[in-house]
């Protein structure tokens, strides 16, 4: 799974689950409401130009990304996880189409808010695509 990035997945885990991860680097995070419709994964047009030229202007010396979705609370979890595993795979897919390698793809639904999801304005927050860059 480390795909030669010698300690990046180690055998251990935090205790929700989440792989402990010591050379990645969040070098990204974009709320989703700028680039998807609500309740939807599709990336519209000016969202797929930025993701691309994010992509292709990425850190010097990632070898490669893992794109993490989230969602708010408002649906059920099973769906939420639905919900952000087809986000962040259009999100896969315009960083492949700009020449990214894609380490891994994960979807934590409203497993991991960045806030508690108890306004709208929260909510905002917690909806929202994370990149990480490996080196």
């Amino acid at each position: 799974m480390d795909d030669g990035a010698e300690g990046y997945m180690t055998p251990h885990v935090t205790p929700d689950g989440k792989p402990v991860c010591r050379r990645g680097l969040l070098c990204g995070m974009m709320p989703t409401d700028q680039f998807f419709a609500t309740d939807k994964h599709y990336i519209n047009a000016a969202g797929r130009a930025r993701l691309t030229e994010f992509f292709q202007k990425a850190k010097p010396g990632t070898r490669y990304f893992v794109i993490a979705g989230h969602t708010d609370s408002r649906a059920s979890d099973e769906y939420n996880i639905r919900l952000s595993q087809r986000r962040a795979n259009a999100v896969a897919q315009v960083a492949q189409s700009a020449g990214a390698r894609i380490g891994d793809i994960r979807a934590y639904g409203e497993r991991d808010p960045r806030v508690p999801n108890t306004s709208a304005a929260n909510m905002a927050q917690n909806r929202r695509v994370e990149i990480y860059c490996v080196r």
